[in-house]
């Protein structure tokens, strides 16, 4: 008879680990092959003793029972690490780094941590990058099991799997970056909305037709709009280094109109710069209905 014992121990999530190990190695077991699961708390850690006992000969008998064995241990290990541990080194990497955000902020940070190491999305690319990095972890963890009989998970999550942390710290720096820009966006937005708000409106109606890089500021008699109302805004913009967008929503600013006509062809070209107009002049912005040049435009 061929036996082997190895114990996992573990803080978290103990009761996950007996049922997927329960279940997992049932694979492994046959009329020759018995498996054993015993659990045994120490202080903080409850220990999981998993037995394997071979009993005859079989098509993986010996050495190959226990590897098969070792792989099914770390392929629920790694499995429990991925898809539940995770969470909480996120959120405990976030809260040790970045403790001066209120915890609204924190969330989103999260939602966004998970979204960079690809976990939001299941489609093909993220479920290839998401079996790579269970492969690494199965791999590291086999290496482990083939010199030593005891595993403890929060350990060997600290100590053993110090590339896997560092992507998901990079993933949160990532998503803390993101939450600022978009933070500073949206500061940026309310500071162009006070703008308007302020500003005697100077056209009652204006419509921008736009076309990829390029857009026409036209009247209620779809006339260009007079230039006496953008002197002072092209005398500004005269040797700056400014964007499409930029001037577009700068030019709508200087002209204050009371009411906004989108025009556009294709709304997935320009969804930021129409998002952006949509915010700053809120409660304005009015989509044309079909037009000449919205069916095929022509500036």
């Amino acid at each position: 008879m061929v036996a082997q014992i190895i114990s996992i121990g573990s803080t978290q999530h103990i009761d996950l680990f007996k049922a997927k190990l329960g279940h997992q190695l049932k694979l492994c077991e046959g009329d020759e092959v018995k498996i054993y699961l015993e659990e045994n708390p120490a202080g903080k850690f409850t220990f999981l003793s998993c037995s394997v006992a071979d009993y005859g000969k079989c098509r993986c008998a010996g050495e190959d029972t226990q590897m098969l064995f070792k792989h099914y241990l770390a392929d629920v290990i790694s499995d429990v690490i991925l898809n539940h541990w995770e969470d909480l080194l996120l959120r405990e990497i976030i809260r040790e780094n970045y403790y001066y955000f209120g915890d609204e902020e924190k969330s989103i940070i999260f939602q966004y941590s998970l979204r960079h190491i690809n976990r939001e999305e299941k489609d093909f690319q993220n479920t290839i990058y998401w079996l790579g990095r269970k492969n690494r972890i199965i791999q590291k963890i086999m290496d482990y099991l083939n010199v030593n009989n005891r595993i403890n998970i929060d350990g060997f999550i600290r100590f053993r799997l110090k590339e896997y942390i560092g992507e998901l710290r990079d993933a949160t720096e990532k998503a803390v970056d993101e939450f600022l820009m978009e933070r500073a966006y949206r500061e940026f937005i309310q500071l162009l909305k006070y703008f308007v708000e302020v500003q005697e409106p100077r056209i009652d109606l204006v419509h921008v037709l736009i076309d990829g890089s390029f857009f026409k500021l036209l009247d209620e008699q779809m006339q260009p709009v007079k230039n006496e109302y953008l002197e002072g805004f092209i005398v500004n913009m005269v040797d700056s280094e400014i964007n499409y967008e930029d001037l577009l929503i700068s030019a709508l600013i200087s002209i204050a109109p009371k009411k906004v006509t989108l025009h556009y062809k294709s709304q997935e070209s320009n969804s930021a710069t129409l998002e952006t107009i949509k915010s700053v002049f809120e409660g304005r912005v009015g989509k044309c209905r079909g037009c000449s040049f919205c069916k095929d435009p022509q500036i």
